[in-house]
């Protein structure tokens, strides 16, 4: 059965940094793209980041870009979401997620079959 877990999560000053992770495992992990996707209360999933199955550089969300970084490392079935400068709106649930984007719906949660459990981040100003 796939299973996406995720770690790394809590709680940090405006200003601080978290290093999310993302293990996956009962899927061939190199041939299946992989997002983040974050809900904070009271307002809709948003998307976050992704990287695709294929080479090429992350795709982030404007609110994010220039201070989260996403990796993956297809030897440890693991993707990464380093977050830096982090502000109280960032706040919110993360998650991640798996399966097989094309280019032009990355961002899109109807793009990916397998989602983790959540992981809280919480920024305090």
């Amino acid at each position: 059965q796939v299973q996406l877990v995720e770690s790394g999560g809590g709680s940090v000053q405006a200003g601080g940094s978290l290093r999310l992770s993302c293990t996956a495992s009962g899927l061939t992990f190199n041939r299946y793209g992989m997002a983040w996707f974050r809900q904070a209360p009271g307002k809709e999933r948003e998307f976050v980041a992704a990287i695709k199955q294929l080479s090429g550089g992350p795709t982030y969300a404007d609110s994010v870009k220039g201070r989260f970084t996403m990796s993956r490392d297809n030897a440890k079935s693991t993707a990464f979401l380093q977050m830096n400068s982090l502000k109280p709106e960032d706040t919110a649930v993360y998650t991640c997620a798996a399966g097989t984007p094309i280019s032009s719906s990355l961002t899109s949660q109807r793009s990916y079959s397998y989602w983790g459990q959540g992981t809280q981040a919480t920024v305090s100003s």
